[in-house]
């Protein structure tokens, strides 16, 4: 299952990303892919504060490839492997944080061995222009599918 939603600000892609949170469950997937500056990131501040965790603890994790977030309802797993572009993912222990009891978003999903995980939510991220930004979620798996739903239902 396959939804676009399109945001106009980065304000905005902070808010489906809160609205994200509360549909999410523990032991959740969610992959993100875009260009550097097209907003992945800031989607994770929003998703921050909807689990009740300040977005001001959240930055590009690309230097230290993994930050844990508490505080909140559930912990946030943050991962950047756009350093590893697929070498060495294996050796990272991102099997410890994938479907235990927080919530894990890996930014730059595509470096992610393939089958590692079978359900997952991806948000692709593009450039319409300076502020639009075109958000296609990509749901695999019906727990998944059915989060897409209730986020996109009434737009």
């Amino acid at each position: 299952m396959t939804r676009v939603i399109h945001t106009f600000s980065a304000e905005e892609t902070k808010a489906w990303g809160e609205r994200l949170a509360g549909l999410l469950f523990p032991g959740a997937v969610i992959g993100l892919e875009g260009e550097l500056g097209a907003g992945k990131t800031c989607f994770v501040k929003g998703l921050a504060a909807g689990l009740g965790i300040d977005e001001d603890e959240i930055s590009s994790p690309t230097f230290t490839l993994v930050a844990e977030h508490y505080g909140g309802r559930v912990p946030l797993y943050h991962i950047d492997l756009y350093r590893l572009e697929g070498a060495g993912v294996e050796e990272l222990g991102i099997d410890e944080y994938l479907f235990g009891h927080g919530i894990t978003v890996i930014e730059w999903f595509r470096f992610l061995p393939a089958g590692m995980v079978d359900e997952y939510l991806l948000l692709t991220f593009t450039f319409v222009n300076e502020e639009e930004r075109e958000l296609t979620l990509t749901a695999r798996g019906e727990r998944y599918e059915q989060v897409v739903q209730e986020l996109c239902a009434g737009h």
